[in-house]
């Protein structure tokens, strides 16, 4: 396993990350455990969870996957092998997380202090912004239009509350996620004028599907230096080609919950189609190959696999194995020229 530096950090993090959010949902707290000890024993170090994990988010559930986690580090020991990441919920209609998340001092407080007696640990490694307080493009907006709000958190509020927190020794280094570019810009510009920590990476989604994080972020990465945590790297699983021709697998996550739908349009099912049959012609495993084109890009710090088998994780894991070669790469960029972005 290749392990990647943060950078202005001293966190170094394999460059599979194991993502947790279908434990206590899709996967019983049992499974998740056998996941988490095959995973470091191949060499993964970074867990990834949630406060608002597992998904589909509910009342019932909220939290689950934290204490699951909590209960396997209670069981194993060995708090200090792993870099442990979770995130506070950005603004939303979840009234069942304090009456509805907000980005506030208050709020981030006595989340992290919730997240941290569900982990039963007394810090974390990387603390997150799960998405932005404003109303901004996230989770696949399209077509940005500026308004004035009232009532929303700014960046200063929360980049100040997380600042106390590192203060505190109850967070080493701070994320943010689901970000724009220009949101980034403001947490390194309050963090150089006020003496703040400086975020040390930035969990967004980025796959063969979804390359726009290239347009703007990607040169933060190696500017800055803040690397990207690349989350649905498979696309909800589109990717590995099992949805394909109306497929819906039992207990597949877009077979469970019709809200995850944004992989699921006409383009994007002929995007994935062109992906599938070209890993297929050079002998390649379709999730392997979209996983492997994640790996192979110099800005991805680590890559956030899920699986809700053990087959699919052993077969994500092993990943970081493959080279993709000229040809492979090549085919690619072909398609992606075709299809540009089908689901953003």
């Amino acid at each position: 396993m290749e392990y990647r530096q943060l950078a202005h950090s001293d966190l170094e993090v394999s460059h599979i990350c194991l993502g947790t959010m279908t434990w206590g949902e899709q996967n019983t707290e049992a499974e998740a455990f056998e996941q988490l000890d095959y995973a470091l024993d191949r060499g993964i170090n970074f867990i990834d969870t949630a406060e608002m994990y597992p998904v589909a988010p509910r009342d019932e559930t909220q939290g689950a996957t934290e204490s699951i986690i909590g209960n396997w580090l209670a069981r194993r020991g060995g708090r200090e092998d792993i870099v442990l990441a979770s995130k506070v919920t950005g603004r939303s209609q979840m009234h069942w997380i304090r009456g509805g998340p907000r980005l506030t001092r208050q709020q981030i407080v006595e989340a992290c202090e919730d997240s941290l007696q569900r982990l039963q640990t007394d810090y974390l490694d990387l603390y997150q912004v799960h998405w932005p307080d404003r109303a901004t493009n996230f989770f696949g907006k399209l077509g940005y239009q500026h308004r004035e709000e009232e009532d929303v958190a700014e960046i200063s509020e929360t980049l100040g509350t997380l600042a106390e927190l590192v203060e505190a020794g109850k967070v080493r280094y701070i994320g943010i996620s689901n970000e724009t570019p220009w949101g980034l810009a403001e947490y390194l510009r309050l963090a150089e004028i006020h003496g703040w920590p400086r975020v040390v990476s930035i969990q967004n989604p980025y796959n063969l599907l979804n390359r726009s994080y290239e347009i703007g972020l990607s040169e933060f990465s190696y500017r800055e230096g803040v690397g990207l945590l690349a989350y649905s790297p498979l696309a909800f699983g589109v990717l590995s080609g099992k949805y394909l021709d109306g497929q819906r697998p039992e207990g597949a996550r877009i077979t469970l919950f019709e809200r995850f739908s944004r992989y699921n349009g006409e383009i994007a099912e002929a995007a994935t189609r062109a992906y599938v049959e070209l890993a297929q012609a050079h002998r390649l495993d379709p999730a392997q190959m979209a996983l492997a084109f994640v790996n192979s890009r110099g800005f991805v710090a680590s890559n956030i696999i899920g699986a809700t088998t053990m087959e699919q994780l052993k077969r994500n894991i092993d990943s970081h194995k493959l080279s993709l070669d000229a040809k492979v790469l090549k085919g690619i960029e072909a398609i992606h020229q075709r299809y540009p972005n089908p689901c953003p």
